[in-house]
């Protein structure tokens, strides 16, 4: 990811890592198979795995996204 962003992108960005740390620590919802838990902890975990390689962050706080990732 070497495009230019725009501030507004790298918050939007920055809000969905947040969306998928959020998902992460919450656990599994209620009534959601745990087939279903597996995909959606796996997808959001690889999210912020690319994401935090890209190369247009501004000194955003990646804390929780590098835990979350894990």
């Amino acid at each position: 990811m070497s495009e230019t962003q725009t501030v507004e992108e790298i918050a939007e960005q920055y809000s969905a890592m947040q969306d998928s740390v959020n998902l992460i620590n919450d656990g599994k919802p209620e009534g959601m198979s745990d087939e279903h838990w597996e995909e959606a902890l796996a997808f959001n975990k690889a999210h912020l795995v690319v994401m935090l390689k890209a190369d247009f962050w501004t000194g955003e706080d990646m804390v929780a996204c590098i835990t979350a990732s894990k």
